[in-house]
């Protein structure tokens, strides 16, 4: 099954995310289909950054959004 997740990208105790898309066999930070947009919790306020309408576009073809990225996505559309 495909996923839309997020994948860890910052150093230690600095976390910063990338939104992907991957097989959900493939580990977090592994090999992922496409990068959609990232996540910064660490500013204030978070930045946030989703190509929703790539977003839109794996959902309509059937990949799952975790929970957390769901979030995002609803967050990213109301900035737009």
């Amino acid at each position: 099954m495909v996923k839309i997740r997020l994948a860890r990208v910052g150093s230690k105790k600095n976390p910063i995310y990338r939104v992907v898309v991957a097989d959900s066999r493939n580990p977090r930070d592994g090999r992922n289909i496409e990068t959609i947009g990232r996540y910064n919790p660490q500013t204030d306020p978070s930045e946030i950054e989703v190509d929703v309408d790539r977003a839109k576009h794996w959902i309509g073809q059937g990949a799952q959004p975790t929970a957390a990225v769901r979030k995002l996505i609803r967050v990213a559309e109301a900035q737009t």
